[in-house]
């Protein structure tokens, strides 16, 4: 079996409610680059690039297919550190590495698909059959309603069966920031786990200051509360508070998660298998994590590729730490209007009360709609 061709599919849809961060910029389309490996027997693997669609896709089209067309699709990790140490001059970090990553989980794909298996099997096997799932939106839509949008949206997640929610935060003052978490945990009671994301828009000292706050709401963990390249000043969050922080998305292989997990600069990384470097990267920053005592929790933001990888993914990481009552990594189940998450699967991945199953057919373990994909398609 050989690679005969790789196909990139750039998709856009646009946003009914567009809404934002505290980064600032406002989401008005969602999009996505989809990548489509075939073998000369026919069978096909997705694959998924976080980041900016058409970045991604030339990087592939023009730095990274020529050197996979042809060579066996089952060479998954040869094929990595080729293409790793072919862009790494010039590109060991960004969007370099999530063009590889779409690629390497389209191996993953065609690999599960030519063995019959999921990919888990693959991959050292599933510890759950299936995974806790957390809701995360409650951005910032309505700013004359910030409170009241962001309570009612939190308790039709309670409705349909999610028992933890991550929200955002950042609005530029701490008492805003905490009166609006606050809201949000008396709307949801004390059962339902919160977590918030600042989307590293804080300085140390209003990091700190707003996580003692929010430590009196039991949050169970603080996200991106820092600019990522500030390690030094993750050290200083994590030591000042009890609560968990968290951090990582938008960090790209083994060695730029090094030195935040030796250094246990947060408690829990978050690496995305459509940026970091696909599954197989995943898997080594996990066990990195794993030998230092810091808990992996991936980041998932896409379309349902992406979020199939990250199941896969997150069914075959252990428990941290084991004991008879454990606490398994949680699913990142974002909830903002999105059609590839939705609709681009013929059978879509959904939440019953508040837990996914793990996919049990081969590969990754989707079909994908090719009449969504064309509907979308802009490159």
């Amino acid at each position: 079996m050989s690679i005969k061709k790789i196909t990139c599919h750039v998709v856009a849809a646009p946003v009914a409610r567009p809404f934002t961060s505290s980064r600032g910029w406002l989401y008005k389309t969602r999009g996505t680059c989809l990548v489509e490996i075939e073998t000369d027997d026919g069978i096909v693997g997705w694959g998924e690039c976080y980041g900016p669609s058409a970045v991604a896709k030339a990087f592939i089209d023009t730095q990274l297919a020529p050197r996979v067309i042809g060579r066996d699709p089952f060479d998954v990790e040869v094929i990595w550190e080729d293409l790793y140490n072919r862009i790494k001059d010039y590109g060991p970090k960004g969007m370099s590495i999530a063009a590889i990553s779409g690629i390497d989980l389209a191996l993953w794909d065609i690999v599960g698909k030519a063995c019959n298996k999921p990919v888990h099997k693959l991959i050292g096997g599933a510890f759950r059959t299936e995974v806790d799932a957390y809701a995360t939106g409650l951005y910032f839509t309505d700013m004359d309603r910030l409170v009241d949008e962001a309570v009612e949206e939190a308790s039709a997640y309670v409705r349909k069966g999610f028992r933890a929610i991550k929200m955002k935060i950042g609005l530029g003052s701490i008492k805003r920031d905490f009166d609006r978490v606050k809201a949000v945990r008396e709307a949801i009671g004390p059962d339902v786990k919160l977590m918030v994301d600042a989307n590293h828009c804080l300085t140390v000292p209003a990091a700190i200051r707003l996580g003692r706050k929010l430590e009196e709401l039991d949050i169970e963990w603080f996200e991106e509360p820092i600019s990522p390249e500030d390690i030094d000043g993750y050290v200083e969050v994590s030591r000042a508070l009890d609560m968990s922080v968290a951090g990582g998305e938008n960090e790209f292989t083994r060695w730029g998660f090094r030195d935040a997990i030796v250094r246990k600069a947060m408690d829990i990384v978050q690496p995305d298998v459509c940026a970091a470097g696909g599954i197989t990267e995943c898997k080594k920053i996990a066990a990195l994590a794993s030998i230092h005592g810091v808990e992996c929790v991936p980041h998932a933001w896409g379309s349902v590729v992406g979020l199939a990888a990250t199941i896969h993914f997150l069914a075959s990481i252990p428990n941290q730490p084991q004991s008879l009552f454990p606490m398994p990594p949680m699913l990142e189940f974002e909830q903002e209007e999105n059609p590839f998450r939705d609709h681009l699967a013929v059978e879509p991945i959904r939440q019953v009360k508040g837990t996914i199953a793990v996919p049990h057919r081969a590969g990754l373990g989707i079909e994908i709609d090719r009449g969504v994909l064309d509907r979308y398609r802009v490159a």
